[in-house]
Parts: structure tokens; C-alpha cells; sequence
């Protein structure tokens, strides 16, 4: 049998892009580098050769052209808005929270708003507090919006493809370490549902959550663990909404711990929801207190020393996991 090919997410990531931009005439892209600044950012030149008519470089003002592609998308056009670093979207805030959300929930779906707003986030290793922040809980406590955070190439292709095919408005964050790492992607076209958690790694004794870059980073907490006879189970959302609680809780009842990494803050965070969820719903099933490992309650900082005392680390998972096997 053949190997599957392998490629970086960058690669996967508009490989999903031109699957829509062939599937729907009306799909466009709006923002500059959506792959980020590095080397990464060649590979979406395929998107501007192929499709240079639909394909647009606004100026750099994230509250105007995040309107513009609101009603874009309320007006019958597939968008696919990149507003840059994640920190950048909260300029777009009326546009995505209380414009795109809202005609799409509050209509019951009958305004759709098929658009996709795209941001990177994430410590980036010295990109300080305006470049390197995660606020996908911000975006999670606002209803109406799908939110979607590839933690591989395999899934950045399946899920960008089924986010701008998708009439509701939907939040798209890529890790900036993920951009240039590798994996087996297929050459056909594909889209993965929204809602159905993956399984990164089978285990035994403890479910370890844990969502966009922190699930490469759990899978090497893992593998630290297995050389001490932990078995953990990794499981990755792959969305937050919809998400998956079904996946979650059926984990959680074969292991009897849960584990939670994300980069987001820990108050309020992401980790926050998804240990009350396992509170409220699989209680019961509990043989340890929950753990969570996200970033503390700080702006980030530029020194390369506090930002490492701030990042969640394979090393801190580890120890988490080591605690609540007691």
C-alpha cells in the first residue's frame, strides 16, 4: 500500500481553501497573510494565481473589513475573513458577536451568514501580549457562532473545508506552531462534521482534554507518561461549537480522571467549561479531582522567561496527570 503523503498544515489548511474555492463560484477571501509571516505564507499563492478576482488584501483596518464581510455573507456570499492575530479580532467584536451571531441565531437561520473569521493565536515564542493571546472562551460565551480549532494538518484541511461551506457564521483559530508541522493528510477532498471529537490517543487511566497546539504538546505529555505505566487517553474536541459531550463523558467513564489543557486563560477559560461539564454530567464517574493546566490570569509577557513560566508545557501536563492518579 502506498504511504499517505505527508504535509504541513499550512499545505492542508488551502488545500481546504481551494477545494471551496472549486465547490462554491461565490466563495472569496478577504485579509492578508493568512498563513502567518514566515515561510508558511507561500502556499497561499496557489489561492491567488488560481482565483486572483477572489481574492482581496484590505487595508489594515480589522473593524471595517470584518463588517464588510458580515454583509458579505448576509448578502448570499461565501467569505472567509482573516483579521491576523487573534488579539487583532476584538477590533471586529460588533461585526462577529453582535451583527454575524446574532442575525444567524436570532432568525432562527433564516438570515444566513456564511462566513468564517480566521485569526491566529497562541504564545508564539516573544510575540509579547498584543500578538499571543487565545480568546476562544471569549467567543465561546457568545451564542450563535460555530468555533473550530485544528490541531493537525489531517483536520485543518476536513475542518476549513466544512467551515466556509457552513451558512453559520463561524471562528476559526490556528495555532501559530502548528503552521509549518507536519502530518499525513489525504489527497481528496473531504469535510469533517463539526461536533464529533477525535481521539488522538487510546488510553486507560486518565482522559487528558485538550484542544488546538496543546493537544501536540498532551500527545509528548503522554508519551512522558507511558514510560511510567500511565496509559492516557488524549481527546480533542476539534470544535467547541458544537462540542462534543457525548465523546467527552464516554472517556471519562472508562478513565475516571480528567486532565484539561487549552491556552486560554484559566478563569473563565475554556478548561473551566469543559471541567463543569464533566461535573455536572459524569460526577459520578470521578475517582480524582479535576485538573486543569492553562495560562494564569496575566497579560503575556515579552521576556522569553516569563512567557516559558506562563506556557503550558508537556512537563506541567505530565505533572497534572501524575497528581490525579494520586
Amino acid at each position: 500500500m502506498k504511504p499517505m503523503r505527508k504535509i504541513t498544515y499550512s499545505q492542508a489548511f488551502v488545500e481546504g481553501l481551494d477545494y471551496c474555492m472549486r465547490k462554491l463560484p461565490n466563495f472569496s477571501l478577504l485579509g492578508n497573510e493568512v498563513m502567518g509571516l514566515g515561510p508558511q505564507r507561500v502556499h497561499l499563492e496557489t489561492i491567488w494565481r488560481n482565483y486572483p478576482e477572489r481574492v482581496n488584501f484590505p487595508p489594515t483596518s480589522e473593524a471595517a473589513f470584518s463588517a464588510l464581510a458580515a454583509g458579505a455573507a448576509m448578502s448570499g456570499e461565501h467569505v472567509f475573513c482573516h483579521l491576523g492575530a487573534a488579539s487583532f479580532s476584538f477590533l471586529s467584536m460588533t461585526s462577529i458577536a453582535n451583527e454575524a451571531a446574532t442575525a444567524h441565531y436570532a432568525s432562527g437561520g433564516k438570515i444566513k451568514v456564511p462566513v468564517v473569521f480566521h485569526m491566529l493565536h497562541g504564545l508564539r515564542i516573544g510575540g509579547g501580549t498584543q500578538h499571543s493571546m487565545s480568546p476562544q472562551s471569549m467567543y465561546w460565551n457568545v451564542p450563535g457562532l460555530q468555533i473550530v480549532l485544528p490541531s493537525c494538518a489531517r483536520d485543518a484541511k476536513g475542518l476549513v473545508a466544512t467551515a466556509c461551506l457552513s451558512d453559520n457564521p463561524t471562528v476559526m483559530f490556528t495555532h501559530d506552531l502548528l503552521i509549518g508541522m507536519e502530518g499525513e493528510v489525504p489527497e481528496a477532498d473531504y469535510e469533517i462534521p463539526f461536533g464529533k471529537a477525535d481521539i488522538k490517543r487510546r488510553g486507560k487511566d486518565v482522559t487528558l482534554v485538550a484542544t488546538s497546539y496543546m493537544v501536540q504538546v498532551s500527545l509528548a505529555a503522554a508519551e512522558i507518561l507511558a514510560a511510567e505505566g500511565i496509559d492516557v487517553e488524549v481527546l480533542d474536541p476539534r470544535t467547541l461549537v458544537p462540542f462534543d459531550k457525548k465523546a467527552l463523558i464516554k472517556s471519562v467513564a472508562k478513565t475516571g480522571r480528567l486532565v484539561v489543557a487549552d491556552e486560554s486563560h484559566l478563569s473563565c477559560g475554556v478548561t473551566a467549561e469543559i471541567a463543569a461539564i464533566v461535573a455536572e454530567e459524569a460526577f459520578h464517574h470521578l475517582k480524582a479531582p479535576i485538573l486543569r493546566v492553562a495560562r494564569p490570569d496575566v497579560p503575556t509577557p515579552f521576556s522569553r522567561p516569563l512567557e516559558d513560566f506562563v506556557t503550558p508545557t508537556a512537563d506541567k501536563i505530565a505533572a497534572a496527570v501524575r497528581r490525579v492518579m494520586g
